[in-house]
C-alpha cells in the first residue's frame, strides 16, 4: 500500500534540499517557512534519524547529511514522475514553464529578440523570465537554466558554451561629425564613459590602453564613472559621450543604426564567454532541455 499520506512531507523535504532553506521552500510551495519546517520535521520523526543539518557559508543554510544524497535523488525523481504523470493526465494541451535567468541588460538587448522564435517551435512552452543582476541560485531550484557571461566555472553547475565576447568602442550617431571624419581632435573632444561593473578576470580594456591604439597618449577627456551596464548603454544612446561595453550587448542597436562602431578595425577580446549554465539535473525535464537545445542551435 503506498503511502501517499506522505507526499507532501517528500515535497517539503525536497524543496527545502533543493533551496538550502525552509523561507526558499516556503516560497515555492507557497506556504510559510514554519509549515515547511514542520512537515520535514515529521519526515524526521518517521525515518528516525536528522537528514539536514545547518551550515554557514557566508550565511546559514541547510545542507544534507552525507548518507541522504542517495534517497534525495530517488525522491527528486519520484516528484518529477508525478509530475510528468499529471501533464499527461492534462493532455497535449498542457502547458510546461521554464525558468531562465539573465541580467538585465542581456535580457533586454539580446534575448528578448530571439525569444519569439523558441515560442513558434514550443507553442506549449512557456518562458518566465527571472531577470537579475546577481548569480541567481541555480543550484537550488531559483531558475532552470541561466545565461551568463564568465569565465565558465561556476560552483555546483554545468555550463554549455555558446560564443566568446569582445569589447567595441560606440556611440551614438548624432555624437558623429558631419563628415563622418573620426579624427583625433574628435575623439579628444568627447565624454569617456566608464562602465564600473566589475569583470573579475576578464581583462576587460582600460580607456588609457584603448587610446594609445588609437593614437591619443596622456591627454586628458572629460569622463563618467557609471557601475550598471544598462545604463551606461542608455547614456551613450542618448548622446552623452562614448564608451566601451560588450558587443553582444549592443549588437542590436548596431543593427538598426542606433550605434555606431568606432574603429571596428580593432579587436579588444576579453577572457569571458557566454555559456547556459543549470544544475545536474535541470535537462531531464523535457521542457528544459528543449529550451537548452533550441539556445544552441539559435547561437550556431
Amino acid at each position: 500500500m503506498r503511502t501517499l499520506n506522505r507526499l507532501k512531507w517528500l515535497q517539503a523535504f525536497e524543496a527545502t534540499a533543493r533551496h538550502g532553506s525552509f523561507t526558499g521552500a516556503a516560497n515555492e510551495l507557497g506556504v510559510t517557512p514554519a509549515a515547511v519546517g514542520q512537515l520535514v520535521r515529521a519526515l524526521e520523526e518517521w525515518v528516525g534519524h536528522p537528514l539536514l543539518t545547518r551550515t554557514r557559508s557566508g550565511s546559514e543554510r541547510l545542507t544534507l547529511l552525507s548518507d541522504v544524497h542517495d534517497a534525495l535523488d530517488d525522491i527528486s525523481l519520484g516528484l518529477d514522475k508525478l509530475e510528468s504523470g499529471l501533464t499527461k493526465l492534462r493532455g497535449r494541451s498542457a502547458r510546461s514553464v521554464v525558468v531562465v535567468t539573465a541580467s538585465q541588460v542581456l535580457v533586454m538587448n539580446w534575448l528578448m529578440p530571439r525569444l519569439n522564435r523558441f515560442s513558434e517551435r514550443h507553442q506549449n512552452i512557456d518562458i518566465r523570465l527571472d531577470v537579475a543582476d546577481r548569480l541567481t541560485d541555480l543550484a537550488h531550484g531559483e531558475a532552470d537554466i541561466g545565461i551568463r557571461c564568465g569565465p565558465g566555472n561556476w560552483s555546483g553547475l554545468h555550463a554549455t558554451w555558446l560564443m566568446d565576447e569582445e569589447v567595441v568602442m560606440v556611440c551614438s550617431p548624432s555624437l558623429l561629425p558631419a563628415d563622418k571624419n573620426i579624427s583625433h581632435n574628435w575623439l579628444y573632444e568627447q565624454k569617456l564613459i566608464h562602465d564600473d561593473t566589475p569583470h573579475p578576470g576578464a581583462n576587460f580594456p582600460l580607456w588609457e590602453s584603448v587610446l594609445k591604439k588609437c593614437g591619443l597618449d596622456g591627454v586628458r577627456q572629460s569622463h563618467q564613472h557609471i557601475n550598471s551596464t544598462a545604463a551606461v548603454i542608455q547614456a551613450v544612446l542618448s548622446g552623452q559621450g562614448i564608451t566601451l561595453v560588450r558587443k553582444a550587448l549592443v549588437q542590436q542597436d548596431l543593427d538598426i543604426h542606433r550605434l555606431v562602431q568606432l574603429f571596428p578595425q580593432m579587436t579588444l577580446p576579453i577572457t569571458w564567454s557566454y555559456y547556459l549554465v543549470r544544475s545536474a539535473k535541470s535537462l531531464q525535464r523535457p521542457e528544459v532541455k528543449a529550451f537548452h537545445d533550441w539556445m544552441v542551435e539559435e547561437i550556431q
